[in-house]
């Protein structure tokens, strides 16, 4: 849904102050979930960085090395990196797209699966930590504004 927006000035540069601002306290907030997911992620041999990836090719099945790259917000070359690590561990394999040899496909292993099934009771786990206090409306509310701001940014990227 695409929504024409008029700017705001709520923040001027002669008193801007980043501790006020919505970037600065969004990423702090990222900050202390991949904190507490990495904590909790650990002990099931995972990283943050590593669940990504994994979460995706579980929802969407297979995924090439340069969707999963995009998904993650990461460049190719350390993609390839982080999946060297998983294809170690015994996570996910490569293989090449039936289609086209030039496609390399990944996909969860077993294994993958298996481990996977236990990081989103980490993960809504960590999310409800984060939430403790808030009410239903007050959730809701909190995730319609952020989408808000991810659709806005979302236009902004499209009007480049």
């Amino acid at each position: 849904m695409s929504r024409k927006t008029t700017p705001v000035q709520f923040y001027d540069g002669a008193n801007f102050r980043p501790d006020h601002s919505v970037g600065y306290l969004i990423k702090r907030v990222m900050m202390s979930i991949s904190y507490q997911a990495d904590k909790r992620l650990c002990m099931h041999d995972l990283t943050i960085a590593q669940w990504g990836p994994l979460m995706k090719m579980r929802m969407h099945g297979t995924a090439t090395v340069a969707e999963l790259a995009r998904w993650s917000q990461s460049d190719a070359g350390a993609m390839t990196r982080l999946l060297d690590r998983l294809e170690k561990k015994g996570l996910c394999k490569r293989v090449r797209s039936t289609e086209d040899r030039r496609v390399v496909m990944v996909e969860l292993t077993p294994e993958g699966q298996a481990a996977m099934e236990r990081v989103p009771a980490i993960l809504a786990d960590v999310m409800n930590q984060h939430l403790a206090g808030f009410s239903e409306t007050e959730w809701k509310t909190l995730l319609g504004l952020l989408q808000r701001i991810v659709d806005t940014g979302d236009a902004l990227r499209g009007s480049d």
